[in-house]
């Protein structure tokens, strides 16, 4: 297949290394990798985090997702993007996505813990500021954490 549907050009946004830096006190850096496969297809994302600061708190520790992987593909009827996640804790997650005009969300409806995330791209394409919210019932949120992204290259 030679011919990338429009869409995922919007994407090429995110294509990089980035530094992921949470809002969370004790919690250190983290990087995430985003490339394309298959010929521009699907969006490969890949983390890690840096080794953690002793002071992080111990629930960070031990819920900590690292490393994960994300595929990103879309749904061309209605130009929505889906994510299959996976993570160190054998967490596998299915996400819904959007990508446009630099704002980027990603949200989950699943019985006892719904989620989204919502970021913005900065005008120069070198930062995201983002948050993860929460829901146990799909109707009141709770900020989970604050982000920022910064572009590595």
């Amino acid at each position: 297949m030679t011919h990338r549907h429009p869409a995922l050009a919007r994407l090429d946004a995110l294509v990089g290394r980035w530094t992921v830096a949470p809002k969370v006190d004790g919690v250190g850096t983290a990087w995430v990798d985003f490339s394309w496969q298959d010929d521009g297809l699907f969006l490969r994302q890949e983390s890690d985090a840096d080794p953690m600061p002793p002071t992080t708190p111990q629930i960070w520790r031990d819920n900590a997702p690292f490393p994960n992987t994300a595929l990103i593909g879309l749904d061309d009827a209605g130009e929505e993007f889906s994510m299959l996640y996976a993570d160190a804790r054998s967490v596998h997650r299915v996400y819904r996505m959007r990508f446009d005009d630099g704002l980027w969300t990603i949200w989950r409806e699943a019985p006892g813990f719904n989620q989204r995330f919502t970021g913005t791209l900065s005008a120069d394409g070198d930062r995201v500021d983002a948050r993860w919210e929460m829901s146990r019932d799909g109707t009141t949120w709770a900020l989970d954490f604050e982000l920022t992204y910064f572009r590595r290259d």
